[in-house]
């Protein structure tokens, strides 16, 4: 039976977690541990009383997450921040985390995996940061319409800005929030963008730079790289696996 040190190394080591440089309050890997026995491997992409709930219910002792629990820390383990913290004690599940790492995996990542999702493979890359460049961008040779229809048919909550081209040459991902990323877009050349969500005001500047702006929620577009990394654990450790989905329209 694989241990937890096991089943840590192997994330550790997979995601390049130590190259790779992240905001300071991701905590990325281990953020809790246990008792040191893996039975079933769980993902999930936000840390939270539910999933932790819905993880224990389902005998998960191994849930790996892309947003961790410590964005806002230090607090007081209190009201919901002790049910977080109880509720993966009590069912002796250990908590791992991996959020830039798991954007940016050629291979595991969630943007290489939305490029394939649409059948694109990605040419290049883009988003530059120490560890490695975060985004993806695709060649792409469909009509937009087509594009967006199938992008309609993934993602229920889907919304197009259009001003770029009809046929767009290239395509560049950015999974989760794009409000960082869009100001670099048109350095690349490419005037189309699937991202997650942006704010209010890039409407206006779709229109000022003609860009075509997909927006697929931000969760919806990081379900992909903790499924990759739990599957793959499963068949590396023969371990059953499980996604612990939850009902964020966001």
């Amino acid at each position: 039976m694989p241990t937890l040190t096991d089943l840590v190394a192997y994330c550790d080591q997979r995601t390049h977690r130590a190259a790779f440089k992240d905001a300071p309050a991701a905590f990325n890997g281990l953020q809790v541990s246990n008792s040191g026995r893996v039975t079933k491997i769980g993902a999930a992409v936000d840390a939270g009383v539910i999933p932790f709930q819905k993880a224990a219910a389902a005998g998960i002792d191994f849930l790996i997450v892309h947003h961790g629990m410590y964005w806002d820390m230090p607090r007081p383990l209190t009201g919901p921040v002790y049910d977080r913290v109880a509720t993966l004690i009590r069912a002796d599940c250990a908590l791992y985390s991996s959020h830039l790492p798991l954007d940016a995996h050629p291979e595991l990542g969630n943007n290489a995996l939305l490029a394939r999702q649409l059948g694109l493979a990605p040419t290049r890359t883009w988003l530059p940061n120490d560890g490695g460049p975060i985004g993806v961008i695709a060649a792409h040779t469909s009509p937009r319409a087509a594009l967006r229809a199938k992008l309609e048919s993934l993602y229920p909550r889907f919304t197009a800005i259009e001003y770029g081209s009809t046929t767009p040459a290239e395509i560049a991902f950015c999974s989760g929030s794009g409000n960082s990323a869009i100001a670099a877009l048109t350095a690349t050349g490419c005037d189309t963008l699937i991202t997650g969500e942006l704010r209010e005001e890039h409407f206006n500047f779709a229109q000022e730079q003609k860009l075509n702006l997909y927006l697929c929620g931000h969760y919806a577009t990081e379900v992909h790289a903790v499924r990759a990394l739990a599957a793959e654990l499963s068949a590396k450790f023969n371990l059953p696996w499980e996604f612990i989905a939850t009902e964020n329209p966001l």
